[in-house]
């Protein structure tokens, strides 16, 4: 079965695409879905966890299985700014 992944923050910059199909067999856990998403685009091999997963826009564990039409989101850590705003020391 075909599920829809889409990439974020850096995973998308590095990969060159937000979103992708990808084959798998029904009830994948998520987290393997993101391997075979590496295996797909060797650049993002080296992107380790902690990314986060979401199927169909719901936070979810990397043992989580995905089902039929379930679109999976893999989303990496994002860091904020310096914390101090611009002309203020």
């Amino acid at each position: 079965m075909k599920v829809k992944v889409r990439l974020f923050a850096r995973l998308r910059e590095l990969a060159g695409t937000s979103e992708m199909e990808v084959e798998i067999g029904e009830g994948m856990p998520v987290g393997e879905v993101f391997e075979l998403v590496q295996a797909r685009i060797p650049c993002l091999a080296g992107q380790q966890l902690p990314v986060a997963f979401a199927v169909n826009a719901r936070y979810v564990a990397p043992d989580h299985p995905v089902g039929p039409g379930d679109e999976v989101a893999i989303i990496p850590p994002v860091s904020g700014g310096s914390g101090v705003l611009p002309g203020h020391p």
